[in-house]
């Protein structure tokens, strides 16, 4: 698992996929952080991050695209699979890689927190419990943008289906509200 693990975190920080990824998360998030936080001089990080989570449907589709389809296309997967390393430990090796990268770019969200300390008094239990929500959010999408990806051989069909089952999942609440 540690081999396809380290392999999929190489490759992801040598092509563009984990720098779009962090730029466009940390985009949306100091976005969210100057709409609410400095036009509304109010210091609840939650309603950023709640911000930053339909940025998730966007960007999480482009990082677990490539993750088994660029395999099934390109034709490694036989070699993949008849490797002494099982399938489970491909599987795990591949979504702890997308999670790692996840993880660095929330890490990098971090500074946002650090600023409303700085000029503010936000309340540090709701940030923590934010970004646990946050992260086990991602973690999610994550899983779904991989089965996606392990469904399809093109990339960008797995891109486009995850995006739409994300946007499902996301605005399920609104959805169930309209239907009687």
């Amino acid at each position: 698992m540690m081999a396809v693990f380290r392999h999929e975190l190489r490759s992801s920080f040598h092509s563009m996929t984990a720098y779009v990824f962090a730029a466009f998360l940390l985009a949306m998030i100091g976005v969210g952080a100057m709409l609410y936080n400095i036009e509304l001089a109010v210091s609840n990080f939650e309603y950023v991050l709640s911000f930053g989570s339909l940025a998730f449907v966007v960007v999480i589709p482009i990082l677990t695209m490539r993750c088994l389809s660029e395999e099934r296309r390109s034709k490694t997967d036989q070699i993949l699979l008849t490797s002494p390393v099982s399938v489970k430990d491909i599987v795990l090796g591949k979504y702890f890689a997308a999670l790692c990268v996840f993880l660095i770019a929330i890490a990098c969200t971090l500074v946002f927190p650090l600023i409303l300390y700085a000029y503010g008094r936000p309340e540090t239990g709701v940030i923590l419990t934010v970004y646990t929500g946050f992260i086990l959010l991602g973690a999610v999408f994550i899983s779904i943008g991989l089965l996606v990806s392990a469904l399809t051989e093109n990339q960008v069909i797995a891109a486009i289906l995850t995006f739409g089952i994300l946007l499902f999942v996301q605005l399920f609440d609104s959805i169930k509200g309209a239907i009687s």
